[in-house]
């Protein structure tokens, strides 16, 4: 075989490992932006590396993409933005190769906005384990190669992810219906647009909370912790005002569709996605809300959505 052939065979090898790689990546980022550059940085690695000599390209290519993601979790520019307050994992509609593997409950929830927001409490070594275990079925032996540490702390570090994010699972409810689920946040959107206060603070929990990025207009996240106050907000947010179309560009169309595998509503103008407010729902009830609209973080969500067939939009013009 001549280097021609060579490179492009061990090229389509690398590209046979890169959504699986990319969906470790997002899930350790929470940022399909930096997901795809550490995937780039791998290949760059696989590229430069004497391949004959990589026995299982997959393993080799695991451990590369997942201490690159370590790399990037410990860098001061990521420590600086993360503890800012202005971080909110980038969201993916459902079908976006980036969320797989998702035939498990675990791996599911682990790309759910609620983990990625959660495994920010987590030392970079938990969430790669914790990853690696739950959500890529890696063994301790295995993990242990990939990161250089013992079985041991493998095991240790997995025993401290695993109790944050059970509890974290207790207040999420678990899995929920999808017909319920759209249900309820049907009924939300019916009474945020109509103003009826008391109909929304009935549907949110007693302790929901509520977390918007500002459209990407302020520093820091802006954060809502009382059914009474997420209720004022949302009837705010929800009435549409001609300088709120100038804002987004248009007048959206209201779409449902789920997000990370959450139920969620998307203001799209045209064929762009200008806003994006997921739900948590427990008990029959929302538990969480998030508004994102930073055009940064409505990028890959509108290219999926440009290659999506969506149902007849919940309000056609906002």
């Amino acid at each position: 075989m001549d280097n021609t052939a060579t490179d492009r065979f061990d090229t389509s090898r690398f590209e046979a490992s890169r959504n699986r790689l990319a969906s470790l990546a997002y899930r350790l980022l929470g940022s399909a932006a930096d997901a795809e550059d550490a995937v780039q940085d791998a290949f760059l690695h696989w590229q430069a590396a004497d391949r004959q000599r990589i026995q299982v390209p997959e393993a080799w290519l695991t451990k590369v993409v997942t201490n690159l993601c370590l790399d990037r979790l410990r860098s001061a520019r990521a420590r600086r933005e993360r503890t800012v307050g202005a971080w909110l994992p980038e969201p993916l509609l459902d079908g976006d190769p980036m969320l797989g593997p998702a035939d498990t409950f675990e791996q599911r929830e682990s790309v759910s906005l609620a983990v990625l927001t959660l495994m920010e409490r987590l030392s970079p070594l938990e969430r790669a384990v914790y990853l690696l275990r739950e959500a890529f079925s890696h063994s301790h032996a295995e993990i242990a190669e990939i990161l250089d540490i013992t079985e041991s702390a493998s095991q240790q570090h997995l025993h401290r992810a695993r109790r944050r994010i059970t509890a974290a699972r207790r207040r999420g409810g678990g899995e929920v219906d999808p017909a319920s689920a759209r249900r309820v946040v049907e009924e939300f959107l019916a009474a945020a647009t109509s103003g009826r206060t008391e109909r929304l603070v009935a549907l949110l929990t007693d302790d929901a909370t509520a977390i918007s990025d500002g459209a990407g207009l302020t520093k820091t996240l802006l954060q809502y912790d009382t059914p009474q106050r997420i209720a004022a907000i949302a009837r705010a947010g929800f009435k549409p005002t001609p300088a709120k179309r100038r804002l987004a560009g248009g007048t959206p169309a209201i779409h449902y569709a789920l997000v990370n595998g959450a139920p969620a509503i998307l203001a799209v103008v045209g064929d762009q996605v200008v806003g994006a407010v997921t739900f948590d729902i427990a008990n029959g009830k929302i538990a969480t809300v998030r508004g994102i609209a930073a055009p940064t973080r409505l990028a890959r969500l509108t290219g999926a959505w440009r290659q999506h067939e969506p149902d007849t939009p919940l309000i056609a013009q906002w």
